[in-house]
């Protein structure tokens, strides 16, 4: 059998995410067509409109399903391919510059915002270490994380969830009640720090 099955929950191994990463692929690369046969026409404030009608919306749908398997690295470069279209840049030149000029979430940036606002908007289905421990430590109000060596369930979704949301940076996190704010203080961190990859983000945090 090519499942395991941990808190109750059967997790297949199997899943790759192939098959959607493909057909997401498929589309970015029409939308990515459509922008730069549009571009001559039009400024950059309307292919920015058009970006995120046509392709943002594509590329986020699900994200926090499929965002942390190795395969998000082909979507990943598709975006930095938009983003060199529509600003005219070379595929020498780095992207890292541009997200914070089109003010653009890098897709690791988008896969990390997605999850913690799934996280501070659900959070009555996570378990705080509070709840778990009677002595007061300054984790108290982190989520709490089973102990678990298997890697599958380490890139899963609730495991990403916890684990991230726990490096954020207390300022963040102490905005968890006010989503608003949250969204906002959030935003402006992924974009102020441009991360290519969730290891970037730990790194940061």
């Amino acid at each position: 059998m090519n499942s395991t099955k941990f808190l109750g929950i059967t997790i297949d191994r199997s899943i790759s995410w192939k098959e959607q990463i493909s057909e997401l692929t498929s589309k970015l690369n029409k939308a990515c067509y459509a922008i730069r046969a549009i571009k001559p026409l039009l400024s950059l404030h309307v292919l920015l409109s058009i970006y995120f009608a046509y392709f943002h919306s594509v590329m986020t749908y699900g994200i926090i399903f499929w965002g942390n398997s190795h395969l998000s690295s082909n979507i990943f470069k598709i975006q930095k391919r938009a983003l060199r279209i529509m600003t005219n840049k070379s595929k020498r030149e780095s992207c890292r510059p541009l997200y914070n000029q089109l003010q653009i979430l890098t897709l690791p940036s988008q896969y990390i915002f997605s999850l913690l606002i799934f996280v501070v908007k659900n959070k009555d289905l996570f378990l705080l270490n509070s709840d778990i421990h009677t002595i007061n430590t300054r984790n108290n109000s982190n989520l709490y994380m089973p102990n678990t060596n298997l890697t599958i369930f380490q890139k899963g979704v609730l495991y990403s969830r916890c684990k991230i949301y726990n490096k954020l940076p207390p300022h963040i996190k102490g905005l968890s009640n006010d989503l608003k704010r949250f969204k906002s203080t959030l935003k402006g961190f992924l974009m102020e720090h441009t991360v290519y990859s969730t290891d970037e983000f730990y790194q940061i945090t």
